[in-house]
C-alpha cells in the first residue's frame, strides 16, 4: 500500500487518522458471533483441528500464525496468502519455501464445506487458526471476529514489498507496520510472535557474519554457525528457534533473550538496542506476561486481524482454498 501521494494533502496524522477510522469501520462490520446460526460447529471444528496438529508436531502453531500474519499484510486478510499460482503470495521472496500449513488449512476446510457449505471463509479459517495455536501453546485467547470473505487475487509483488524483513531497522519496521495502520506499539507486541517458531539460516546468516558484541551474544553467534555457514547457498534451509529458551511455548522469553542481545533475527533485536524508541516496551514485556504483552499482544492481533477486510458483498467465500470459484 503506497500513501505518498495522499500525504502531500493530509500529511502523516492525516493519514493515520484515515487508517484507523477506516479500520474501526471494518472491525463494525465483523462480530465474534458471525457464526452461531450459519455455521454453529465452525469454531470447534477448527478448534479441534488445530489442537490435534499441535500436538502431533509443536512447530504448526508458529506455522499457523504467521500463515495469518502473511495474509494480512499483504492486501489485507482475505486469504490471499493461500492461492495457488506461479505469480502468487506463496511464491514470494518471504513465503517460498518457508510458509507451512496448507495441507491443515485444506483439511479444515473441508470439513467445514461438510458441516456447512459455502459458509466459513478462508480468510476466517486463518484468523481462527491463528488464535487457537496460540492458546495451544500457552497464550492468551481473544474473541476472534468474523465474517471476512475470500479476494479472488494474489500478488507475489505486494508480498515481496509489503512483508517487512528480517533485516529491516526499527524505523523500517515501525514504518511497515503504520502503513498497515498499526503502531509501534502494536508492531513490538506483535513481534512477540516470535517467541515461537523458527526461521531460516538465510534470514539471519547476515545478522550472524556482520553484526559482533554487544548488539549480538557472542555465545549465541557460536552456537549458531555450525548450522548456518558464511557461504551463501550452503545451509540456507537449516533452521534454528526464534526463541530458543521456550521454543514451543508462547511466553515472553522472547523479550527476555532480546534484554541479553540474543535476537535471532536483527529486525528482532532492533526492538531492544540500547537507547532505541522501543527499549522501554520491550523490557516491560521482558518483565512480565498478564498485564502487559498477553493483553497488547490479544489487542493488537484483533487490529491486524481487521485489516483491509472484504464484507458484505465483497469478494466470495471459496469452496476449494487454493482456488477462486
Amino acid at each position: 500500500m503506497s500513501m505518498t501521494s495522499s500525504k502531500h494533502v493530509f500529511g502523516s496524522y492525516g493519514i493515520m487518522a484515515l487508517l484507523f477510522f477506516a479500520a474501526a469501520l471494518v472491525t463494525a462490520d465483523l462480530s465474534a458471533e458471525f457464526y452461531d446460526e450459519t455455521c454453529p460447529d465452525a469454531l470447534d471444528i477448527i478448534e479441534d483441528a488445530v489442537r490435534a496438529a499441535v500436538s502431533k508436531e509443536s512447530r504448526m502453531g508458529a506455522s499457523l500464525l504467521r500463515l495469518h500474519f502473511h495474509d494480512c499484510f499483504v492486501n489485507g486478510c482475505d486469504g490471499s496468502v493461500l492461492l495457488d499460482g506461479a505469480t502468487g503470495e506463496k511464491n514470494a521472496v518471504p513465503n517460498k519455501n518457508s510458509l507451512r500449513g496448507f495441507e491443515l488449512v485444506d483439511d479444515i476446510k473441508a470439513q467445514l464445506e461438510k458441516s456447512c457449505a459455502k459458509v466459513v471463509s478462508c480468510a476466517d479459517i486463518l484468523a481462527v487458526a491463528a488464535r487457537d495455536s496460540v492458546v495451544a501453546l500457552g497464550g492468551p485467547t481473544w474473541d476472534v471476529e468474523l465474517g471476512r470473505r475470500d479476494g479472488t487475487t494474489t500478488s507475489q509483488d505486494a508480498a515481496n514489498s509489503d512483508l517487512p524483513a528480517p533485516t529491516s531497522d526499527l524505523g523500517a519496521l515501525t514504518k511497515a507496520f503504520s502503513t498497515k495502520g498499526l503502531t509501534q506499539k502494536d508492531m513490538v507486541a506483535l513481534s512477540g510472535a516470535h517467541t515461537i517458531g523458527q526461521a531460516r539460516c538465510v534470514n539471519f546468516r547476515g545478522r550472524l557474519y556482520n553484526e559482533t558484541a554487544p548488539s549480538l551474544d557472542a555465545t549465541l553467534a557460536t552456537s549458531l554457525k555450525p548450522r548456518c555457514p558464511s557461504t551463501d547457498g550452503t545451509g540456507d534451509d537449516n533452521t534454528s528457534p526464534l526463541d530458543p529458551s521456550t521454543s514451543y511455548v508462547f511466553d515472553n522469553f522472547y523479550y527476555k533473550n532480546l534484554l541479553r542481545n540474543k535476537g535471532l533475527l536483527h529486525s528482532d533485536q532492533q526492538l531492544f538496542s540500547g537507547g532505541g524508541s522501543a527499549d522501554a516496551q520491550t523490557t516491560a514485556y521482558a518483565s512480565g506476561m498478564g498485564a502487559g504483552f498477553f493483553d497488547d499482544f490479544r489487542d493488537a492481533m484483533v487490529k491486524m486481524g481487521g485489516i483491509g477486510v472484504l464484507t458484505g458483498s465483497s469478494g466470495q467465500v471459496r469452496v476449494n482454498c487454493r482456488k477462486a470459484n
